[in-house]
């Protein structure tokens, strides 16, 4: 999802208007949403990973979670097996 400049503009002004956010706390927190609907489902797939293995998760634990995650995700890819989670991965 790329935001235009403008479009980013306004609803910049559009958060300041309705919350007590600051001009550039609406920036941040537009710059946030925009690199979270930017993210690939490889980018996800290995940064989740990390997460979740620095919780202590084993690999087998980490692949059917993110089984059970991609689907509730904004992606529009189709559903991945483990083992193309685990190619994602380690390549």
């Amino acid at each position: 999802m790329t935001t235009r400049y403008s479009d980013a503009n306004d609803l910049i002004d559009h958060l300041c208007r309705h919350s007590p956010l600051t001009a550039d706390q609406a920036k941040q927190i537009v710059a946030e949403v925009n690199h979270y609907y930017r993210e690939s489902v490889a980018t996800f797939v290995c940064r989740r990973h990390k997460e979740l293995q620095h919780h202590g998760l084993s690999n087998s634990a980490i692949y059917a979670a993110l089984m059970n995650e991609l689907p509730q995700r904004r992606f529009s890819s189709e559903p991945l097996s483990e083992r193309q989670i685990r190619r994602l991965i380690y390549g």
